[in-house]
């Protein structure tokens, strides 16, 4: 079949361990902070990118911004859930 030629070459950043971390990795992290996230207060792009750090990945907001709509993962707006 026919492969997309930037699948062979897949770029990321080093963690802080010196590890490196590449970019659907990091989407996979981004995914798993949202689902963890409580409904009622959901996390912004800075607390995820703060969260990430604290993992050891420093990535900036604008880019968990770009990953999160890469993932059609709505704003933190328009996953607050106002359930009873």
């Amino acid at each position: 079949g026919v492969v997309e030629l930037r699948r062979f070459f897949t770029g990321g950043v080093e963690t802080a361990a010196g590890q490196p971390a590449g970019w659907e990795a990091i989407k996979a992290m981004v995914r798993a902070e949202v689902a963890a996230e409580d409904r009622a207060s959901p996390l912004s792009d800075e607390a995820i990118a703060r969260r990430l750090k604290e993992r050891g990945v420093t990535i900036a907001r604008r880019t968990v911004v770009k990953y999160r709509e890469q993932l059609g993962i709505p704003s933190a707006r328009h996953r607050k859930s106002h359930g009873a």
